[in-house]
Order: structure tokens, then C-alpha cells, then sequence
């Protein structure tokens, strides 16, 4: 699920908008071999899409509306992005770092969409939603000295030059799947349910070098 509030979120010690730099590769984790030596590992990404509703949507009586927008007006404009419960979308939480960019994503709306991008500012440490037996994203069998879900908090870096549609994107990802473009592969598509995606540094250039053209 995508976050519903930012109440009382602390800032994040490393990173911030300005200080945001589009890192452009995409590094692989070196995992320590029998003998000592080092081998390439499962791809550590360092770029992300993150989605969340724009729009209200009552669950369980409570409003989980969160846009990029809410994210602006928040005090300096940093919140945690709590409620995630998939077990997926969590270990991506747990692989991202201080300083990594990442896609605001408008989703379940009337016409989804990347409308900006923010930073991570606070790397990943537990989601105290999953105890408050009052919030929307309270899970009973996870345990304060076992706890299953993470969150990380995130600073509003910019907005797009132009919203990118879901409608637009998906056209191209059909079109570099015939010609194998950047988008071939997006999670975006493949893995479309995920709330917190990984892109590569490709898919993450290619995406941002769209909002300087005219739709397609």
C-alpha cells in the first residue's frame, strides 16, 4: 500500500534536493567466494519509481490520499513512506541508500503517471504502522522484536518539466520491446503491481530525458 501521513517523520542526516545527484550506474553487489575472492551478486539498484494515490480513497474509514503534492507541504518537504506490505516492495525499501533518486509515481487515479522526483534521505528502519492497531496498515503477526516491514523517508526533489503518463510510457515500452529500447524490460510493466519498483540507470535517464520532448 502506498503511504497515508507524515506526522512526526524526523529528518534524514545525509542527503537533500539540492545535493541530489542522477547516479548514472547501476552497481552489483560483490558477494565473498569459498576462497576468498569476490564474485558479481544479485544487481543492487540505485534507482527506484515509488507509487502512491493522488486522489482520496477511503480504507477502513481512512482517507490514504498521498500525492506529490502533500509530500511539498510537509515540513521540509520530507515523510516516511510507511504501509508497505509486500514482501517485494520491502526488500527494495531495504536495499535503497541515503542519496538515491526516485520517481513519484500518481497511481490508482484518473490518469497515472510519473509527476515528479524525490530523494531518499533516511535509509530503511522499521514501519511503525504495523502496530497501531488503529492505522490502515496494522499487522497483527508481525512482532516488535521481529518486525516485517520497513520503511525508508523520502525528500521532494523536483517536479517533472511535464507529467509522463502511464498511456505514453507504455508505449514506448511496447515499441523497445520490438526494438529493444530502454524499456523493454521496465518493472513498470513487468512487474506492474509492485508499489516501490527498481529501474535501471538506463531506464531511469531514458524516462527523464522524456520530459524535455513532446509527447509521442
Amino acid at each position: 500500500m502506498p503511504p497515508k501521513k507524515r506526522s512526526g517523520v524526523k529528518k534524514g542526516a545525509e542527503g537533500s534536493g539540492e545535493q541530489l545527484k542522477l547516479q548514472s550506474k547501476t552497481n552489483k553487489r560483490k558477494v565473498a567466494g569459498s576462497d576468498g575472492s569476490e564474485s558479481s551478486g544479485p544487481l543492487m539498484y540505485s534507482h527506484w519509481l515509488m507509487k502512491s494515490e493522488p486522489e482520496s480513497r477511503l480504507e477502513n474509514g481512512v482517507d490514504v490520499k498521498f500525492g506529490i503534492e502533500d509530500l511539498k507541504v510537509l515540513p521540509d518537504q520530507t515523510g516516511c513512506w510507511d504501509g508497505v506490505r509486500n514482501y517485494q516492495a520491502r526488500n527494495f525499501l531495504r536495499q535503497m541508500k541515503a542519496g538515491q533518486p526516485a520517481f513519484f509515481y500518481h497511481s490508482n487515479c484518473k490518469e497515472p503517471g510519473i509527476a515528479g522526483i524525490m530523494t531518499i534521505v533516511k535509509e530503511a528502519y522499521v514501519d511503525h504502522t504495523q502496530f497501531d492497531r488503529k492505522d490502515v496498515h496494522f499487522d497483527a503477526s508481525s512482532r516488535e522484536d521481529n518486525p516485517k516491514w520497513s520503511m525508508v523517508d523520502v525528500k521532494f526533489h523536483r517536479m517533472m518539466k511535464r507529467f509522463l503518463p502511464l498511456s505514453e510510457l507504455k508505449k514506448l515500452h511496447l515499441q523497445h520491446r520490438r526494438d529493444g529500447g530502454p524499456l523493454r524490460g521496465a518493472a513498470l510493466f513487468t512487474r506492474a503491481r509492485l508499489s516501490v519498483q527498481p529501474l535501471t540507470s538506463e531506464e531511469f535517464d531514458f524516462i527523464l530525458s522524456l520530459e524535455d520532448k513532446e509527447p509521442q
